[in-house]
């Protein structure tokens, strides 16, 4: 019987804005002059480049950031050196684009939350199901929950950042099992990363995998959730 749940945080409960969109939301409010042809160029180069914290992973990683992409999760700086980094691979035509760009993905306006994610959260809560988010990350997720109004539907936070351990390491799902106060087998992890998510089985947790998609290809994958109950 399932006592507790842990989900995944980009790809399973957000979405993080498309590419385009934050790069043009940073060259606005940065006052870059860059000409529409130039910007929609540059988005397809940073979307290759793996260079947006949410979205698309690298397509070529330069060998020289292996290791630092490897260990990104494991503390704040790590995770802004990684991804200015891939944005500059990207050729930005402006200094100091790459902290404006990471800086972006840190606001709560540049995520949403999957169409069922309250509802599903909503109804863990209803029937007294504890809920962790359990998340690879470089980076306080709680205010950003704060600002969408979901906060006060989790319990509480287990950010590989504050724990120097990332994901499928079962030491993160373990800290969270302990959090939610139940026991690994009685609690589920939904996540859409079939390796890092996948991790909490070694635990002996059930685990249940969305697909990370944009919010209009997948409008009710979390409710799947409730019927595991």
């Amino acid at each position: 019987m399932i006592k507790g749940v842990m989900f995944d945080f980009s790809g399973t409960l957000f979405r993080v804005e498309p590419t385009e969109e934050w790069l043009r939301a940073v060259v606005t409010d940065s006052g870059v002059d860059l000409p529409e042809t130039e910007l929609l160029a540059l988005a397809g180069r940073l979307e290759e480049a793996g260079a947006l914290p949410g979205g698309a992973s690298p397509r070529a990683l330069p060998a020289a950031l292996e290791p630092l992409w490897r260990a990104r999760d494991l503390s704040a700086g790590q995770h802004r050196a990684a991804y200015t980094a891939l944005a500059r691979e990207a050729g930005l035509p402006a200094p100091g684009l790459a902290d404006a760009l990471y800086d972006r993905h840190l606001e709560p306006a540049a995520w949403r939350p999957y169409p069922d994610t309250v509802a599903t959260l909503d109804g863990l809560r209803r029937r007294g199901v504890p809920v962790a988010v359990v998340s690879n990350i470089g980076w306080d997720l709680r205010p950003l929950f704060r600002d969408h109004g979901v906060d006060p539907l989790i319990d509480a936070y287990v950010l590989s950042f504050e724990h120097g351990v990332q994901k499928p390491d079962p030491a993160l799902f373990a800290a969270a099992c302990e959090a939610l106060g139940r026991a690994p087998a009685d609690v589920l992890m939904v996540g859409d990363d079939r390796v890092a998510d996948g991790g909490a089985a070694a635990l002996g947790c059930p685990v249940h995998f969305v697909d990370h998609l944009p919010a209009d290809r997948r409008p009710d994958a979390l409710g799947a959730v409730l019927d595991l109950l």
